[in-house]
């Protein structure tokens, strides 16, 4: 007997099966894409190094949702995995109490 299922790509935001090469790599289909640029969030509060941090980190597609307000974001280094919300994060500037780009993006996710 043959395995003949196969691993479709998913939108991290929508869920739908992504086709095309730079979708796959990207993580998001061509509108969640747009949506999430184009996300009217108040930015500030926020330094321009944070907000860069934020969308590199929604590009690389290093922040996934886990529940509906919830996600995993990677670390810089890529060696951590933080909580993050909106108004929370794990990451150390987070336990502080300090803006940290980990919850910017996830604003920017939710906001699309």
């Amino acid at each position: 007997m043959q395995n003949t299922t196969t691993d479709q790509a998913r939108c991290l935001h929508c869920h739908r099966v992504l086709t095309s090469a730079k979708s796959i790599a990207l993580g998001y289909g061509p509108r969640c894409a747009r949506k999430i640029r184009n996300a009217a969030v108040d930015l500030t509060d926020y330094k321009p190094h944070q907000i860069t941090s934020a969308r590199e980190l929604i590009a690389d597609a290093a922040i996934i949702p886990l529940r509906s307000v919830i996600f995993i974001a990677v670390s810089t280094d890529g060696t951590e995995t933080y909580r993050t919300a909106p108004t929370a994060c794990t990451c150390p500037a987070g336990l502080k109490g300090s803006r940290c780009y980990h919850s910017l993006a996830a604003r920017l996710l939710l906001a699309a």
